[in-house]
């Protein structure tokens, strides 16, 4: 574990491996360079504002048995996936922060151990939160194209079945992604595997839009008011897909595009100035995990009554 920020090790490998190692010069890339530095502060507080946030989801999807469905169970993992990034980070900048004063001795071989422990958290939990992004986007779907038979396609033992399986996957993935990492296969798949993820929830939820605007010109047909209540209607999901999707790609997509810039410029002055910021796409994960509770748990009226008596409790 080096003790030069967050990223560290596996992370940080990813990082020198455009650089240093691949023989970039550090003043290759101009003094037009913008370098966003990112205090550790900074990490440890949004990790801990997306640790309380998916906490309280976790909490009143297991205690309303009412929430015990699958798109809740979809939900649920999704909090669990953005809790381990976070924490995993939060965790990883600690230690490093007490190695670096001195507070925290140990073995260079135990410090390795843990490092490799903790990439394997991060690594798992960032594939299984673009995975359960991907499965929630297809079970709304469904919902929506195949209302009559939703409940005969997602039924609980096939949500169970499809959540054992991504959890596995993102195990298995991300422990081959640590042990090949230097591999330009291993990235390759890795940014496309982020790419189908784009690809598939910006197909499945503007056709989803466009069946809405569709209902929706209906019913203004029926009651003579087209414009008004279509035009109104369409704008705001317009607004809201556009948020959710650029939410999407604007926190997932700098790091993804860091991993394929490593393959095809690693030592191109524009591309090296690119990586300087590789905190600051790690930052970006750390803020979707603090926001996707906000998009796709929070807007549920009854798990925020449930929070709310959750929280009234505690009291």
């Amino acid at each position: 574990m080096s003790t030069q920020g967050p990223q560290k090790s596996l992370l940080d490998s990813l990082n020198s491996n455009a650089t240093s190692h691949l023989g970039l010069a550090t003043n290759q890339s101009g003094p037009w360079c913008l370098h966003v530095s990112i205090p550790d502060g900074l990490f440890l507080s949004l990790g801990l504002v997306s640790l309380v946030e998916n906490v309280l989801v976790v909490i009143a999807i297991t205690k309303n048995r009412n929430l015990h469905s699958p798109m809740y169970y979809f939900i649920c993992c999704l909090a669990l996936s953005d809790l381990m990034v976070s924490v995993s980070i939060m965790l990883e900048t600690t230690i490093i922060l007490l190695l670096e004063a001195g507070i925290l001795v140990a073995r260079v071989a135990l410090v390795q151990q843990l490092d490799n422990l903790i990439d394997v958290l991060i690594c798992g939990s960032m594939v299984s939160s673009l995975c359960f992004l991907g499965v929630i986007a297809i079970d709304r779907y469904i919902s929506i194209f195949y209302a009559l038979r939703y409940h005969s396609i997602v039924t609980l033992p096939r949500a169970q079945r499809a959540v054992v399986g991504i959890w596995m996957v993102s195990i298995v993935s991300s422990t081959l992604f640590i042990t090949y990492y230097k591999h330009t296969a291993v990235l390759l798949c890795l940014v496309t595997f982020f790419l189908a993820m784009l690809a598939l929830m910006a197909i499945l939820y503007a056709h989803m839009f466009t069946r809405a605007c569709q209902h929706t010109q209906g019913i203004a047909q029926l009651h003579k008011r087209r414009q008004s209540i279509r035009q109104g209607f369409c704008l705001k999901g317009a607004v809201t897909l556009t948020i959710l999707l650029g939410i999407f790609f604007l926190c997932w997509g700098p790091f993804f595009l860091h991993l394929l810039l490593i393959i095809l410029c690693p030592q191109h002055p524009t591309c090296s100035c690119i990586f300087k910021n590789f905190n600051l796409f790690l930052l970006l994960i750390v803020l979707s995990s603090t926001v996707d509770p906000l998009i796709y748990a929070f807007r549920s009226q009854e798990l925020r009554m449930t929070l709310k008596e959750v929280l009234l409790c505690s009291w």
